[in-house]
């Protein structure tokens, strides 16, 4: 097997509430697999007022091992506001975004670093999604939604393993705190001129903790999230005296 391609610097963000059974084993991966590519490196768990044992077992890893450090909400802020306090907390030249359920395999890094620093951002795109048959109508419902809406060309928009250029993320004022934080953020890189490229990722089953994304109250916000986006987005085209879909 050849040596992955190395980077010389990540943060490795992961968002996460309740997820006491899930944190300690996805920290310990990306401990054992990021010393094979990247020279330097750092996981942030961001635990969103998690009502469980998240928080402080993400203590302990950071007081055992000083590359992982801990963000804390003591008020639950939404996905959304946990991936905005990761992004922020990232200090590092490359930021990677993996959802802190257990549901991608760290080693699936290795699939991204290659194409790094050709591309701004290198998104994941779930081949076979883990998720029952509703939640994975959703998705496709979804994304085919915010590609007709925003011009947003990727397949798999709320994918949560995503690695970024920290440069493209530095200023970016986001605004989402629910569910509606992928495109969101996806939308403004384009708003930006980031290049993307998508690769394919395995997509696991949660082995523990529950899913919130199907929600009702989490799904009526990202609609009316995402019509705010699309208004302000076209508002900005306008003001720039120029046509077509926001995103492009």
């Amino acid at each position: 097997m050849s040596s992955p391609v190395r980077i010389p610097a990540i943060s490795v963000f992961l968002p996460s509430h309740n997820e006491e059974g899930n944190v300690e084993r996805v920290v310990r991966s990306y401990l054992a697999e990021l010393p094979r590519v990247a020279d330097d490196f750092e996981i942030i768990v961001v635990d969103d007022g998690s009502r469980d044992r998240t928080g402080e077992i993400a203590e302990r890893l950071a007081a055992e091992d000083s590359h992982v450090k801990v963000v804390r909400h003591h008020v639950n802020q939404g996905y959304g506001g946990a991936v905005i306090s990761g992004i922020r907390a990232a200090t590092k030249q490359y930021v990677l975004l993996c959802d802190g359920d257990g549901q991608f395999d760290p080693a699936d890094l290795e699939r991204l670093t290659p194409f790094v620093p050709e591309y701004d951002v290198v998104a994941g795109r779930r081949v076979r999604r883990a998720d029952h048959l509703i939640r994975r109508i959703n998705g496709k419902a979804w994304t085919t939604l915010v590609r007709v809406l925003l011009g947003i060309t990727i397949s798999d928009i709320d994918c949560g393993f995503k690695l970024f250029k920290r440069e493209k993320l530095e200023g970016m004022d986001l605004r989402a705190h629910g569910a509606m934080i992928s495109t969101e953020l996806m939308a403004r890189l384009a708003g930006r001129g980031a290049k993307v490229k998508e690769v394919d990722v395995k997509h696991l089953p949660r082995l523990t903790g529950e899913q919130s994304g199907a929600n009702l109250k989490v799904v009526a916000r990202a609609f009316k999230e995402l019509m705010a986006l699309y208004r302000e987005l076209r508002d900005e085209r306008r003001a720039r005296g120029q046509g077509g879909r926001p995103g492009r």
